[in-house]
């Protein structure tokens, strides 16, 4: 499966395209409580981590990482995916795909310079403002002929399919 994909025929591109196994495992071996952490509206971040701490009718107790309760109304809460989801490569498999999972996701991967995630049949593509080593001739190779579930999110799967396609649909 895609997850075992020897990355080393990306080259120098590879840590810039997709998490090492044991960073998926470590993602995945966390522990997680679905019912207790949620995602709370933020005006300077967008949305913050928070830890329900009471429910009392359509108000909400809840504590931030930085140790503030506030009262909110829990239809502003949105649900968080557990770590294990952290990183995914295709958001469209997030269990709860909503605004606050989406940004959360893109943001990980940007922190760490991956700059391609999937969004079902989309590539999204966060601009990194530097150089980064994705588009090299290995990299070109490294991606022709493959399907897309079996490589990295990147453009060049998505020329490649769409390469692919046209050859098929000449040939008809």
């Amino acid at each position: 499966m895609s997850r075992f994909l020897d990355m080393k025929e990306f080259g120098e591109a590879a840590r810039y395209l997709r998490l090492s196994n044991l960073e998926q495992l470590a993602a995945r071996a966390q522990a997680f409580d679905g019912t207790k952490r949620v995602w709370l509206p933020d005006e300077a971040e967008a949305y913050i981590e928070v830890e329900v701490r009471e429910l009392n009718g359509d108000k909400t107790t809840v504590e931030t990482r930085d140790g503030r309760f506030l009262i909110v109304k829990e239809s502003d809460l949105q649900p968080m995916n557990p770590p294990k989801f952290d990183m995914l490569e295709d958001m469209a498999m997030l269990t709860h795909l909503n605004e606050a999972s989406v940004l959360f996701n893109l943001r990980r991967r940007y922190s760490m310079w991956i700059i391609y995630t999937y969004s079902g049949l989309f590539c999204v593509a966060v601009n990194p403002y530097k150089w980064l080593p994705v588009y090299s001739s290995p990299v070109v190779t490294a991606y022709k002929g493959r399907r897309r579930v079996d490589t990295p999110p990147h453009i060049y799967a998505i020329a490649d399919d769409a390469y692919s396609d046209l050859l098929k649909s000449e040939s008809l």
